[in-house]
């Protein structure tokens, strides 16, 4: 079936400007992937494949976040050359409506919106599996200069920290601090020198560090844990010589696979069975604190007391208090308020372990009805840019687009800001994730309404009209 000449030479318009809008926007978003995730991959001697892989990866997460913005631009864009060239009045003069017009756009976004979908509840689950892993495999290599100065370097047994790095090659260093790693993962001995210089070429497989004027402390442990203070020893040194084996850090496997078990890994079925796992977990154990605290608190000591008694009535703390001396009195008094401090510091812990478990069940929830969300907003986004390039008439690269980036920017912020007030349960996530698409939904639809009429979207003069009659009655009474 041949589409009519009107639907392709809107589809036409609109798809041009789309596709190209779409590309410019994931090379930019790419660039500033790049830009963010320079540190894990700069210094490393990896290959442009390693890279290129990793962007593979990664560019499917951009869809969501390129793709509706790239649909209000196009919309926005066509509509308002459309109505800028008069050729949206030639369409309404040959009987072609708003809506008429915006029909096979409406087939497409629709189609856009059902690929969103495949994309956020499939293809992304993949991609932050194959990210995830790559980033952490990364992460292992050794850095080109082996040591970022400000930070812990976590570098073969040893977690090493220096102010600042000079010289040739940035291979001296002031103000170093190291940790050398024991079995038990306890930190016995820390190292602190004035000055340090790198010597990576001395060795073929690992880094030899010198250090000069430092001292080095170590604690000794002892068999006999009966004396509260542990011996520890300091030597002080004008030249400390380190060889640090980094043979771990290059015989890295990029192709390993660790971490199988995130929430953004997960598709909507599977986030589905965790959150019942998950909600399970954390009803069971808010009832597990609640029956311990029942038991420790003495509440049951209290209630088998009062039902051993037909007449039982409380008659307050002093009438129980006058049966004891002052200092019985006291040491029973400093007894229940130390009680009442570690029950009232229990529950303080308690209540940010519950958090936290309400927290991930809410991250969860979000990230399910996200995969929604974002399909839904390929659609809904072309239902605002389509009227609103009707209404203000303008095509090209002007206003269109400051008032895409506008409206887009507005739905993301405040989007990110209802989906963070979801996490910590002071909103309900289906709230934080569905609220500002609902708004926008009605905005849209009040859009293509009066886009439809040919009315603006706030009738100014209208509501002047409305305003002056009543400030005329108020002045005209004043006057009296």
């Amino acid at each position: 079936m041949k589409l009519p000449l009107i639907d392709r030479y809107i589809l036409k318009s609109y798809l041009t400007v789309l596709v190209s809008f779409f590309f410019i926007l994931m090379f930019i978003f790419i660039i500033q992937t790049v830009w963010v995730f320079i540190d894990e991959f700069a210094g490393k001697g990896l290959d442009i494949s390693v890279l290129l892989r990793f962007l593979l990866f990664y560019s499917p997460k951009l869809v969501p976040l390129v793709l509706p913005l790239t649909i209000l631009l196009a919309s926005i864009m066509t509509f308002g050359n459309f109505a800028e060239r008069y050729e949206f009045a030639a369409m309404k003069s040959a009987g072609i409506s708003l809506v008429r017009a915006m029909r096979p756009l409406i087939i497409v976004n629709s189609i856009a919106c059902l690929a969103t979908f495949y994309v956020a509840n499939t293809v992304i689950p993949l991609a932050e599996f194959k990210t995830y892993n790559l980033r952490k495999n990364l992460s292992k290599m050794r850095p080109a200069l082996a040591i970022t100065e400000g930070m812990f370097n976590d570098i073969g047994e040893s977690n090493i920290k220096v102010e600042r790095k000079y010289g040739e090659n940035d291979k001296l260093l002031e103000g170093v601090i190291i940790h050398e790693k024991s079995p038990n993962q306890i930190n016995n001995v820390v190292i602190k020198a004035a000055r340090g210089e790198l010597k990576s070429e001395e060795l073929q497989e690992g880094l030899q560090l010198v250090l000069y004027d430092g001292y080095r402390y170590e604690e000794v442990e002892q068999k006999n844990k009966s004396k509260k203070n542990d011996p520890h020893s300091r030597i002080a040194f004008k030249q400390y010589t380190m060889n640090i084996d980094l043979r771990s850090f290059n015989n890295v496997d990029l192709e390993e696979i660790s971490y199988t078990n995130t929430f953004k890994m997960q598709n909507i079925e599977e986030l589905s069975q965790s959150i019942d796992s998950l909600t399970k977990d954390y009803v069971s154990e808010i009832e597990g604190f609640a029956k311990t605290v029942y038991l420790r608190a003495g509440i049951k000591s209290v209630d088998r007391l009062k039902n051993s008694y037909t007449n039982y009535s409380y008659k307050g703390k002093s009438a129980y208090l006058d049966l004891y001396t002052i200092s019985q009195q006291k040491r029973i008094l400093e007894s229940a308020k130390q009680n009442i401090e570690m029950q009232i510091s229990n529950f303080n812990n308690q209540k940010r372990v519950f958090f936290i478990r309400e927290k991930v069940i809410n991250l969860h929830r979000l990230w399910r009805d996200d995969k929604f969300v974002n399909a839904y907003a390929a659609l809904l986004l072309f239902f605002v840019g389509a009227p609103l390039g009707a209404i203000i008439r303008k095509g090209g690269f002007g206003l269109p687009i400051v008032v895409a980036l506008t409206i887009f920017l507005t739905y993301h912020f405040a989007g990110t800001l209802f989906k963070n007030s979801a996490e910590d349960g002071s909103l309900h996530p289906f709230w934080g994730a569905w609220l500002i698409s609902i708004v926008l939904t009605v905005v849209g639809l009040v859009a293509t309404i009066r886009a439809s009429k040919d009315k603006s979207v706030f009738d100014i003069e209208g509501l002047k009209l409305n305003l002056k009659v009543p400030l005329h009655l108020i002045v005209k009474r004043l006057k009296k």
